[in-house]
């Protein structure tokens, strides 16, 4: 057997850089680039091997471990868990610094490769700089930390461990089903110690994601459950994008005349204006979709994970005939929920459903219903936008940018109030343009997943909305944006702290206290200028007055050179309303008669909830 004589680090990159992936025809890197902030516990060695690749295989500095790693699964999405970025860091801080991301990947079922430094296997050293010390067991390391966030953990002791765990680590992370963040830690003796790899081990090797089809038995009972409703309802999921399934599922939708309504990982699976959209579902839904949710007596659910958002914490769902069928390719989430379960990918699932239901066509009454109420919520939103709320509300922004925007515009979101604000604002005008982080609601996402978003997308444009809260939290990608000319505009809407966790604690009876800056323990009454905050990071900057100067602006940004950064104050306490309840836990006792009414209401709504087994065939 022929054998090359390499590091660990070395034999890690070249068996990464041999892992080779088809889309549309083109060949291509399964791993694109590498994101990094070396220290000790990288930089001697594996930073030494990606330096001997660094034009195969581009090594992106990061300013944050954790914002890095954010780029990383945003520029996964973006490419529809086809291309996988990874992120590298050193022991201790710089670690653990990732734990969010690989949670926000694991939650949002995304792949991401993460290769952290170690203490030394020796232990001659113990204990080493940035060293997290466990008492009774010697070999845990900071590296355990990731073991409830990933899919895939390891720990290499021995260099030839690698052969084996690296092609397991890439299977989780290309499986439809299994896919999530694999973590590989990297300790620092055996990152640099030598072994004889056999030279086929770094064979070039072609990729593909499968797509495993249901079982015949699965879609029979199906298509004899759907085949009998006559209010059915369709919740496009993000599963839906992952497959490539968006046109497959409108097809099925006109072709049966059955209205679709998408989650917030759904958005944009149909354009605004499909005769069979009604609309966003759910907390951070509409009126229209959430109506007729009340009402359906099946709901066939493709590609989500039914995220209490999705489903008003199981309160959405009214009609007590209401059957669940799930087509999920993983089989956890088919099963949630007593659900009629297909186990399967969205598009092979949905073309034997659709082949199985024969001439079964929804009543045309329940689409003309559908339209109705679509018709409504959209005259809402068009009111609303239009009135004078003495500022800019953010529904007004979204729209405002909405017009402007080109088609294929790609938005990225994430946290607080805006995720909900453009799910329920923004006019669709192509399919898979947005990427609202919704599974892990990740204040600090926002700016990081633009940079991966765009990296992924560099043909196209790119905007990103922040919060005036999330944007404290993690901004130095603005910079990074610039540096490796990556464009973005960025949309800041700073209204005066958290407000809508704010409108939540008004919401639920309590008194404003700790989440706009005009209510937090403090000494000066100061607000940021993030004007001059990104003009200092290198980007375009400027702040408005109204929505017409932020057409203005926007329009300026569109053309500009470089990354952009819009700034406007937005009302705190206005908000587009129309979503369904969510369950949070409002107190049993208390001094406030405003928190005993909200009370009551959870009481009241809990009513709602759907509890064990129901619309069983």
């Amino acid at each position: 057997m022929e054998t090359v004589r390499l590091t660990t680090g070395q034999a890690i990159v070249r068996w990464i850089v041999a892992q080779r992936t088809e889309i549309d025809g083109v060949d291509l890197p399964v791993f694109p680039g590498v994101f990094g902030i070396f220290g000790h516990g990288n930089v001697v060695s594996l930073a030494e091997a990606l330096a001997l690749v660094k034009d195969e295989l581009p090594t992106w500095r990061g300013h944050n471990e954790q914002s890095m790693a954010l780029a990383a699964v945003a520029f996964a999405k973006a490419r529809r868990r086809r291309q996988i970025m990874i992120a590298t860091s050193s022991v201790g801080p710089g670690s653990t610094n990732m734990v969010t991301a690989a949670a926000l990947a694991h939650a949002n079922r995304l792949p991401l490769l993460l290769i952290s430094g170690d203490t030394f296997q020796h232990r001659v050293s113990d204990p080493v700089l940035q060293q997290i010390e466990d008492f009774g067991n010697p070999s845990t390391t900071v590296s355990d930390t990731f073991r409830a966030v990933t899919r895939f953990w390891d720990r290499i002791t021995r260099p030839e461990q690698i052969i084996q765990t690296l092609p397991q680590a890439l299977a989780v992370m290309l499986d439809p089903a299994d896919c999530g963040p694999a973590y590989i830690g990297l300790p620092q003796d055996i990152a640099a110690e030598a072994y004889d790899f056999p030279v086929q081990f770094f064979d070039e090797t072609q990729h593909y994601i499968r797509r495993p089809g249901p079982d015949a038995r699965d879609i029979a009972t199906a298509a004899m459950v759907l085949a009998a409703a006559e209010k059915p309802l369709l919740i496009a999921g993000g599963g839906v994008h992952y497959s490539g399934a968006a046109d497959r599922l409108t097809a099925f939708a006109v072709d049966r005349g059955i209205p679709v309504v998408e989650t917030v990982a759904g958005k944009s699976t149909l354009l605004y204006d499909h005769p069979n959209y009604v609309g966003p579902i759910g907390v951070s839904g509409s009126t229209s979709a959430n109506t007729l949710a009340a009402d359906a007596d099946v709901v066939v659910a493709v590609g989500t994970r039914l995220q209490d958002f999705t489903t008003g914490s199981w309160s959405v769902f009214k009609n007590p005939r209401m059957r669940l069928v799930s087509i999920n390719v993983g089989r956890f989430d088919a099963t949630k929920h007593h659900a009629i379960s297909v186990v399967g990918d969205a598009l092979v699932s949905l073309t034997a459903l659709d082949e199985a239901l024969g001439e079964y066509q929804a009543p045309g009454e329940w689409l003309s219903h559908a339209s109705d109420k679509r018709s409504e919520w959209r005259d809402y939103l068009d009111d609303y936008v239009s009135q004078d709320l003495g500022m800019p509300t953010y529904a007004q922004v979204v729209r405002a940018i909405n017009d402007l925007a080109d088609d294929d515009a790609y938005q990225v979101a994430a946290a607080g109030g805006l995720p909900g604000e453009i799910n329920m604002g923004w006019q669709t005008k192509s399919v898979g343009s947005i990427d609202i982080e919704y599974g892990y609601s990740c204040m600090g996402y926002e700016i990081p997943g633009a940079w991966g978003a765009k990296m992924a997308l560099p043909g196209r444009e790119v905007i990103s909305w922040v919060g005036d809260g999330s944007y404290l939290m993690m901004n130095s990608d603005i910079h990074s944006t610039v540096a490796t000319g990556h464009k973005v505009i960025f949309i800041v809407c700073d209204n005066g702290g958290f407000a809508v966790i704010n409108r939540l604690q008004m919401n639920t009876g309590g008194e404003e206290f700790n989440n706009l800056f005009k209510h937090t323990r403090r000494v000066n009454d100061t607000r940021v200028d993030f004007v001059k905050h990104a003009e200092s990071m290198g980007a375009l900057a400027e702040k408005v007055t109204g929505i017409e100067e932020l057409r203005a602006a926007f329009r300026r940004a569109k053309t500009a050179d470089r990354s952009s950064v819009i700034v406007i104050d937005t009302h705190p306490y206005e908000w587009t309303e129309g979503g369904s309840w969510w369950e949070v836990g409002v107190p049993e006792v208390s001094g406030r008669n405003e928190v005993l009414a909200a009370r009551a209401e959870w009481v009241a709504e809990r009513e709602h909830q759907r509890v064990g087994i129901w619309g069983r065939p």
